[in-house]
Formats: structure tokens, C-alpha cells, sequence
């Protein structure tokens, strides 16, 4: 299997030096994305795949149920980067239907160590309940949930010294809340959204 993933990379830097001869030396020379990614792990979900975006044009982090932990080093160590060093304009938050984190969280069966990961998701579900409560079926409840968990989440990357201190030197960067359908491959937004303009006004709260 890893000789056929090799096979496949070889023929990928063909096709593209071919298509574009100074490709790979645009990209050698200099990372100046636009956008910065807070997805989900989730193998069907790749960020510059389902953005259509080249490589280089999109920063990423990407975690279990792209939950947002305010002391998670990893993902804040990636979004200062993002935004004091690559100058990124537009950060999303990006979730999706079907996701399995967000099932586990659901699940009354120990998952061991993603039991702790998941905890910030059982406990929305329990804020949310009487929302959640109104759907009958358990898909659409997990992903009601999914989308609650990007609200969230852009709410808390919002909170972040990172992003006041950015906000408060003029920075014109916004944060975006998204869900993904693995069923028909479409972004859709969740209308969260949270830059200079709007700081003061809760929108993502709001939008939840």
C-alpha cells in the first residue's frame, strides 16, 4: 500500500509540472494563504479538497470533531501562526454531517481517551437540550449538534488573546462557522460569522 501511495504521488507531481511547470517552485518560495482551517479529522473531509483550493492556499488544523479547546496548544499555536505570521484574512471553523465524534459524544459506550476530548460536545448537547429534544430522529439531533459545535466553536476562537489582540491592531480578519454534507459535497454557512464590524454584537450566539 505504501508503494502505491508513492506510485500516486509521483504521478500527481507529474500531471501538475505539467500543467504548470513553475508549480512547485511558487510553492517552495513563499506560503501566503488566505484562509486558515479548523476542521475535522475525518478522512473524507479534507480542507483544500472540498474548499476547491490549490495547496498553499489554505492553512490547516484539524482535530476530532473540530472541537475548540481554549487550551489546546496545537490548534492556538496554528491559529497564532495563522494570524500574526501568515496574515490570513478569513479563519473557518468547519464541521460536518455524519460526523463520528460527534456520535461517540452521543453514545453512552466509553471511547477511552476521546471521552475527554469529546467533553465540551456532551456538555452543548446538554445546554441545547430542550432544541435537540424537538427532533425526533437521532441523525438529524447529531447533526443539529454538528452545527451548534461550529457555532461554538467560532465563538471560542473569538474569546482567544489571539484574536482580540489581532482585532484590537486593525487586523480585517474574520471567522466563519461552516458544515460540510458528505452526502452531496456541499458547504453551507451557518451565517456565525465575526470580524471588526460585528465584535460586539454576539453574532454567533445570536445565529445559535
Amino acid at each position: 500500500m505504501l508503494n502505491d501511495l508513492l506510485d500516486r504521488n509521483r504521478t500527481w507531481s507529474a500531471e501538475r509540472r505539467a500543467a504548470d511547470p513553475g508549480f512547485f517552485a511558487g510553492l517552495a518560495a513563499q506560503q501566503t494563504p488566505e484562509f486558515f482551517w479548523i476542521g475535522c479529522s475525518d478522512s473524507r473531509v479534507p480542507a483544500n479538497v472540498v474548499a476547491g483550493l490549490d495547496p498553499g492556499e489554505v492553512f490547516v488544523h484539524r482535530n476530532v470533531a473540530n472541537v475548540i479547546h481554549s487550551s489546546d496548544m496545537n490548534m492556538l499555536s496554528a491559529l497564532e501562526f495563522a494570524v500574526e505570521a501568515l496574515k490570513v484574512r478569513e479563519i473557518i471553523v468547519c464541521g460536518h454531517y455524519g460526523c463520528g465524534g460527534i456520535r461517540a459524544a452521543t453514545e453512552d459506550i466509553p471511547h477511552g481517551l476521546a471521552d475527554h476530548w469529546l467533553e465540551p460536545i456532551r456538555r452543548l448537547a446538554r445546554q441545547a437540550q430542550a432544541e435537540l429534544d424537538v427532533l425526533t430522529d437521532m441523525e438529524e439531533r447529531r447533526d443539529r449538534l454538528a452545527e451548534l459545535n461550529v457555532i461554538e466553536g467560532v465563538a471560542r476562537v473569538a474569546e482567544t488573546p489571539i484574536m482580540r489582540r489581532a482585532w484590537a491592531d486593525g487586523q480585517p480578519v474574520r471567522l466563519h462557522g461552516l458544515i460540510y454534507g458528505l452526502r452531496d459535497g456541499l458547504l453551507r454557512n451557518l451565517e456565525c460569522s465575526v470580524g471588526l464590524p460585528n465584535l460586539k454584537k454576539g453574532a454567533c450566539h445570536e445565529a445559535a
